[in-house]
């Protein structure tokens, strides 16, 4: 009889563990019903570059409120590898978004960001990235950050911000402040006479994002100065323009995004830095464009 019990016991726990490894399974598998795939497949008609501008805007600088430096320019940069718009001093930005999902692939880089950086002078623009994960066409999903080359080197600061306040005259150099306690100008020069502070921008405003080094900038000829590349990773930083991994997108905390593809990316000036009568380092954008999609 008590073997019989034993055996009658080792039955039902062995069922009741057979119950639950097999809702554990099934719970595993449960997929969202509400969740859909946002990716937007290439068609015959997917243009390789990035074909809608959403927002730029620009820090003070000596080529904004130019041809060089205003939403005219910025649009010019869409549909295109030829196209030219500076963003100013450190924080400036463009977003811009492709007419398809970029998909990550395998082995290599995805797309590719142009800009005006050629031997010895390079002035190298984070690159953020976004997909599209809500569907609704708009960049208000979640920025990730390519991890480029200088993420690890010294001066290289995430969640770095500057406020910019108009100056007391249309031609005065523009004053910062940093989230550190630092100050400084954006200089103007004899070059560029118009206003360094954007047009219709209000009193003060504040750009945040990551800073690069300046270490690469050399100054110590002034008539002769360079500013040299970083290895990988960054915007206007490579003449002929700079090919991206989408798997070298890293969230807030620095940890591997996973993403499986990009439908938006920004493109941000990098380093704060004034470089005598050359003016302030200002990333220059020209366009973007899906490398699996280029003849």
């Amino acid at each position: 009889m008590k073997s019989n019990l034993r055996h009658l016991k080792f039955f039902i726990a062995a069922l009741l563990l057979g119950t639950v490894l097999l809702y554990s399974c099934s719970k595993d598998k449960q997929v969202n019903p509400t969740q859909k795939d946002s990716s937007r497949p290439v068609t015959a008609s997917s243009n390789p570059y990035v074909t809608t501008l959403f927002e730029f805007n620009p820090a003070p600088g000596q080529f904004i409120n130019t041809g060089l430096g205003d939403t005219v320019a910025a649009k010019g940069t869409l549909k295109t590898d030829q196209g030219l718009v500076s963003l100013g001093a450190w924080g400036g930005y463009i977003t811009v978004g492709f007419d398809h999902t970029v998909v990550d692939k395998d082995g290599g880089a995805d797309f590719i960001v142009y800009g005006n950086a050629f031997s010895l002078f390079a002035e190298p623009g984070v690159i953020w990235v976004m997909q599209d994960t809500n569907g609704n066409g708009k960049p208000d999903d979640t920025w990730y950050e390519i991890k480029g080359s200088a993420f690890y080197d010294d001066g290289y600061t995430r969640n770095y911000s500057v406020t910019y306040t108009r100056p007391a005259c249309d031609t005065c150099s523009v004053p910062w402040k940093d989230n550190k306690g630092k100050t400084g100008v954006v200089q103007t020069n004899i070059f560029n006479t118009q206003p360094y502070y954007p047009k219709g921008q209000q009193s003060s405003y504040t750009l945040t994002g990551s800073l690069l080094p300046s270490s690469k900038i050399d100054m110590s000829n002034p008539e002769y100065i360079t500013s040299s590349s970083f290895d990988y990773g960054y915007g206007d930083n490579t003449a002929g323009g700079d090919k991206i991994d989408i798997a070298t997108a890293v969230d807030a905390n620095g940890n591997k995004a996973n993403l499986k593809g990009v439908d938006f990316i920004k493109v941000q000036t990098g380093i704060l830095a004034n470089m005598g009568w050359l003016g302030e380092q200002s990333t220059e954008f020209c366009g973007a464009a899906d490398l699996s999609l280029l003849k």
